[in-house]
């Protein structure tokens, strides 16, 4: 997805983005061609920043499109704003690719061994008590229709690229949906100082301490 934008987007299109995994991946696979053109906020990796933030790009930069790639949980944080472009007719275009639930967070759940642990949309099963039933049926695209926005479901990359020339004439903030795999990531992430619980009754969690041991024997410090 993040190829199929950047290969779409103009030389002075701006690409935007703050939390989650999207922004390691867009580090490791854009490819800018103006000093302006690559807009991350990911010093607080501010969840909701997006949106938000994609109506002061436009502002600052009328002549540029301006693309916010957003995953489906920092979307749900501050998705309104979308009322807001529509109410002052400003134009940008939300890619929203939907995991399902916190692909970075879940990530780092993982390897630290708690499985994910309450990262996913799902529901939670009688018989278990765990949250690991069918998906939650929210439907990102009727949200966005209902808060005024051009919405394009894409089901795959040939159709996200019809989607984004489509977007491109459309005079109002337009959101292309998109279906993604919550573990399909981009390699090269070095390692993450988190501590792991020394104790526990999960196998997972255990492993996951006996590793952060032996990482924490390779630790150097400088001055």
């Amino acid at each position: 997805m993040i190829g199929a934008v950047n290969d779409f987007a103009g030389p002075g299109d701006v690409v935007l983005c703050a939390a989650g995994s999207l922004p390691g991946d867009l580090h490791k696979l854009w490819r800018t061609r103006d000093p302006k053109g690559f807009h991350l906020e990911y010093g607080y990796s501010t969840m909701g920043y997006e949106c938000a933030a994609g109506i002061g790009a436009k502002m600052a930069c009328p002549d540029r499109e301006i693309y916010v790639m957003v995953g489906d949980g920092n979307y749900l944080m501050m998705n309104s704003e979308i009322v807001t472009a529509i109410q002052e007719g400003v134009k940008f275009t939300i890619i929203l690719l939907n995991n399902h639930g916190f692909a970075s967070i879940g990530g780092l759940s993982q390897s630290i061994g708690s499985q994910r642990f309450g990262t996913r949309y799902k529901f939670r099963e009688e018989d278990t008590g765990l949250m690991t039933g069918d998906d939650l049926p929210v439907n990102y695209a009727e949200n966005a229709r209902s808060l005024g926005a051009h919405v394009i479901e894409a089901r795959d990359i040939n159709s996200l690229r019809a989607a984004l020339a489509a977007a491109k004439s459309v005079t109002k903030t337009t959101v292309i949906t998109m279906e993604t795999s919550i573990l399909k990531g981009v390699p090269g992430y070095g390692w993450w100082e988190v501590a792991v619980a020394e104790v526990s009754d999960i196998d997972t969690v255990r492993e996951a301490y006996a590793d952060y041991v032996e990482k924490k024997k390779k630790q150097r410090y400088f001055l």
